[in-house]
Formats: C-alpha cells, sequence, structure tokens
C-alpha cells in the first residue's frame, strides 16, 4: 500500500515546485465532508477544495449525471458544434444570476480564465483599457490575473505584468451596513474619486473588479455602502462594474452570489469553483447588450464549457436547489460564527472574527497586536488540526488568517468535532501546554 510519505516523495521527484502545496496531507477517496487519505485516515474537510465541494465530495447525482454524459459526449469543441448540455447551462445560470433583464453568458475553464474574459469584454464594450483592482485581492495566477493579485508571493520572478492596472486599498470594515460602515465607505469613495484625477483618468478605466468577500486576501468582506457607491461612480464614468464572485458563488454566502447581499447587480461577473461539483468549469455572466458588443471569435477556448463539465454543473446547481443550499449555509455559517466568536473572547491572538454567510474566518495576531500578524502560529495550528484529523486552510496576506470553506452538506457532528478539534489545537497553542514550546511564529 501507498504511505502518505511515499506519495508525497513522488511528488517532490516529478511535480514542479512551483506548485505549491500547504499541506502533506493525500487523498485517496472521499465523501460528503470528509477525505480519506492513502492510508485509510478519515479527515473532515474544512477546505472543500479551496470553496469547491459545497455540494460535497462525489455527491451521488452529480456522479452519475458524469458518468451518463461521458457516455454520450465527451468533446467536440463548442465553437465547432453546438451541444445542449453547454446551451442548457447558460439557461440555468442567466435564469438563478440575472444582471437585469437579458443576461448572457460564456463558458470556460478556471476562474482565472473567467476573469481574464471579463476584462477583454469591458475592454471592448467601453473601447477603454484600465482596470482598477484591489490591495489583497486574488484573480488567478495567468499573466492578467496575476498582475490584478494583491499577494506578491503568487507574482514573485513573474513579470513584466500586464499594463494598466491600477490598485486602490480594498474597503477593511468590521461593520457590514451601520456608522462605521457608511464612514469607511465615505472616505474610499472619495478616494477613487480622486484617484481619477491623480492616477487614471475615468475616461479611460474599462473596469473596476471586486471581491466583495476577499478569498485569499482574508474574507475581509466590503460594506455594503462602498459597493452601493461604487455602482453609482461605475454609472455615473460609463465604468464597467465586474464583481468576482470565484469563491463566494453558489451558496457559500447563504446566496447564489455575495452581490445579492449588497442590493446591486454588476455589469458582469466571474463564477468558477463550486459551480462544477469538482469538475473544471467557470464562466462569465453578464448583462446582454454588454455581452453583446464583442466580437466573434475573440473569446472562448478548445475546452471551454466541456459536456461533461457541464453536465456535472447542472446537476450540481439542481443538487444545491433540491437541498436548499443557500438555507443551509447560512445556518452553517450561523454556527461557525458562534463558535468563533465565543472563542475569541478568551484567545487574545484571534483578532477579528469576520465573513458572510458560511464564508468565515478568524485572524490571528501576537499578543493580540494586528500590527504583529501570527503567521507561524496559524501554521502550527494548522499542521496540528491535519494530525488531529481536521483538514484546514490559512488566507490573507501575511497567512495569518484560518478560514473555513467545509462542505455545506456537512452533517452537524462532523461540524461540531471538526469545530472542536480547531478549538482545542488553538487553546492549547495560545492557552495550554503547547504554547511555551512554539518556535518561530512570525
Amino acid at each position: 500500500m501507498t504511505s502518505n510519505q511515499n506519495l508525497i516523495d513522488r511528488r517532490d521527484r516529478v511535480v514542479c515546485r512551483g506548485v505549491g502545496r500547504v499541506s502533506d496531507v493525500t487523498a485517496s477517496t472521499a465523501s460528503g465532508a470528509v477525505i480519506t487519505d492513502v492510508e485509510g485516515r478519515p479527515l473532515i474537510d474544512f477546505a472543500g477544495g479551496i470553496g469547491v465541494m459545497n455540494v460535497g465530495h462525489c455527491d451521488p447525482e452529480v456522479v452519475a449525471a458524469i458518468r451518463e454524459q461521458a457516455g454520450m459526449l465527451l468533446h467536440a469543441c463548442f465553437h465547432v458544434a453546438t451541444y445542449e448540455a453547454y446551451v442548457a447551462l447558460c439557461e440555468k445560470l442567466v435564469a438563478i444570476l440575472p444582471h437585469g433583464p437579458s443576461t448572457k453568458a460564456m463558458l470556460v475553464n478556471s476562474g482565472a480564465e473567467a476573469v481574464e474574459n471579463s476584462i477583454k469584454i469591458a475592454r471592448q464594450a467601453t473601447g477603454r483599457s484600465a482596470v482598477i483592482c484591489f490591495t489583497g485581492g486574488f484573480h488567478g495566477r495567468t499573466l492578467l490575473a496575476t498582475t490584478l493579485t494583491s499577494k506578491i508571493n503568487y507574482k514573485i520572478g513573474c513579470g513584466p505584468f500586464a499594463p494598466e492596472v491600477y490598485r486602490l486599498p480594498y474597503p477593511e470594515c468590521s461593520d457590514f451596513d451601520g456608522p462605521a460602515a457608511a464612514c469607511v465607505a465615505a472616505g474610499e469613495l472619495a478616494r477613487l474619486r480622486a484617484a481619477f484625477g491623480n492616477t487614471v483618468a475615468a475616461e479611460n478605466v474599462a473596469a473596476i473588479i471586486i471581491e466583495l468577500v476577499q478569498g485569499e486576501g482574508g474574507f475581509n468582506v466590503a460594506p455594503k455602502p462602498y459597493v452601493a457607491g461604487l455602482r453609482e461612480i461605475c454609472d455615473e464614468q460609463g465604468i464597467m462594474l465586474i464583481i468576482d464572485e470565484v469563491q463566494t458563488g453558489f451558496g457559500r454566502t447563504g446566496r447564489w452570489g455575495a452581490f445579492e447581499h449588497y442590493s446591486v447587480v454588476p455589469d458582469l461577473s466571474t463564477w468558477a469553483k463550486s459551480m462544477g461539483g469538482g469538475l473544471p468549469i467557470s464562466c462569465v455572466l453578464g448583462r446582454g447588450e454588454i455581452m453583446d458588443r464583442v466580437t466573434p471569435g475573440t473569446l472562448g477556448g478548445t475546452f471551454g464549457g466541456n459536456p461533461v463539465a457541464c453536465a456535472a454543473a447542472l446537476a450540481t446547481i439542481k443538487r444545491m436547489e433540491s437541498l436548499r443550499l443557500n438555507e443551509v449555509a447560512a445556518q452553517c455559517g450561523a454556527t461557525i460564527r458562534a463558535r468563533f466568536e465565543a472563542l475569541s473572547t478568551s484567545v487574545p491572538e484571534i483578532v477579528n472574527v469576520r465573513g458572510l454567510g458560511a464564508m468565515l474566518a478568524m485572524e490571528f495576531a501576537e499578543e493580540g497586536d494586528p500590527g504583529r500578524p501570527a503567521g507561524g502560529l496559524v501554521r502550527q495550528i494548522i499542521r496540528t488540526c491535519c494530525e488531529k484529523g481536521l483538514l484546514v486552510i490559512s488566507a490573507g496576506i501575511d497567512g495569518n488568517v484560518i478560514r473555513v470553506l467545509a462542505p455545506l452538506v456537512i452533517a452537524n457532528d462532523e461540524l461540531e468535532r471538526g469545530l472542536s478539534i480547531l478549538e482545542d489545537t488553538i487553546r492549547d497553542y495560545t492557552c495550554g501546554p503547547a504554547k511555551a514550546g512554539v518556535k518561530g511564529r512570525k
């Protein structure tokens, strides 16, 4: 039998080291919210393949749809021959995620591809070239997406980067829709307006792209008044508002899309991850009149909207509807938030609990000082959790945020057990015997 270490050693011998590894966990099989490693040890999954498995691993109806489609049509290339699975999926997407009275879609393979194509659409629709993005943002690892991505560690040695990309501070605020949110919104919207005079002219800006809840950036949530103001400014200036829903979409925040919490509709949006139930597929959605300004042949690709991936996505969305997954996510999120907030009252190193719906995180800092991010502490907590049977991952520019992206179908007892493992481990490293032995936490 292959051992965990043997498989990791084999990986190290043949896989490019540029392909990151955040843990030494292996995976052999998976079901629901549990992954089993190659040695037969089960782990509760709080990572969800980085937010992909909202309907759970190997959902039987999704697997059945994949098998059925694989026996009929594996590939044709949608540019060459039109097939129903692509059209049916686009019909479903525009029905559940309307962008105004008329919505159109296009399918590709990954979140990064969706982002790249959304920028191409915005540039063609406006005849402009500049794009505004935000600190802490993550939009992928292709060249333009890497340019838009904030974290330096993801782009070392990858330049020169794409031109005409401008970055502003993300409107961070612990208040979603109260007085503090309004204050932060006013200041950051004023900064944006000033940027049109000192950084890039508004008439040159094709799009502003934003994550309403930053994924890799640490689950920062944009204040509602800021997003409303952003929509107004984009309308005033003829700028396309692109909302990146790659990690927030398909039930993760308790809605089909995070934008539904904001009473704002984007011009364009990008989706991936949980859309395919585990298979690689993504899309760009947009207002019909914008999508139709694009020159034929400038979008797409050989494998975009592969029929098997389309069948998986259709089955996944159907399961989300039958499971009432948005409601389930709200309940799951309430449980996680309550446990995190209770823990934060007795652990000074937890300086913030934040997120939206079931997309939740804790930020850690040395001795409770936000200016001293505790990335080393988080790494040790995560490593020990894995040893105890819980797979969990970090986020944030400094790696000092523990995030939860568990499958939304997770059973209550598995969720409680996973939260208990996480809490016990945190207490051990911050208040218990392991605290004195923590080395190199910075």
